[in-house]
């Protein structure tokens, strides 16, 4: 069972205390990135000017954006996956069905050099015989 943490972060400049099963490296690393997106809002014109409920708005929206952007980043990366496990499973296929023929040929190749072998005995059984006629 996992162990519940705590941990102590700076978010907005004030101290705020998060629990859960995460490590305390990723609050830090939460708060971290909460901060972050409330400098970037801070350097746009006219918002420090807004009400308080505003910027926790505009904040969650902003979170939000990020959040649909990396899920639809994440689909795609999925569906890449996806893509590329069946063209792996393809090419798998394929270089099975083609060992398959290499053996096969591999195999045909070997009889014919047994037939040739056999041709070539009969061919000189028959050159001898030929000789033999002759003289």
């Amino acid at each position: 069972m996992a162990v519940k943490n705590t941990a102590q972060v700076v978010i907005g400049g004030k101290i705020v205390t998060l629990g859960g099963y995460e490590s305390e490296e990723y609050f830090q690393k939460v708060a971290s990135y909460m901060n972050n997106k409330i400098a970037e809002l801070s350097q746009l014109p006219g918002y420090s000017r807004q009400p308080m409920e505003t910027k926790h708005t505009l904040l969650s929206l902003n979170i939000s954006d990020d959040y649909f952007k990396a899920r639809k980043q994440a689909e795609i990366f999925e569906q890449d996956l996806r893509q590329k496990d069946q063209e792996m499973y393809d090419l798998k296929h394929e270089l099975i069905t083609l060992r398959m023929q290499i053996e096969e040929a591999e195999k045909q190749v070997k009889e014919m050099q047994g037939q040739k072998s056999l041709l070539e005995g009969k061919v000189d059984e028959l050159e001898k015989e030929l000789d033999e006629l002759l003289k």
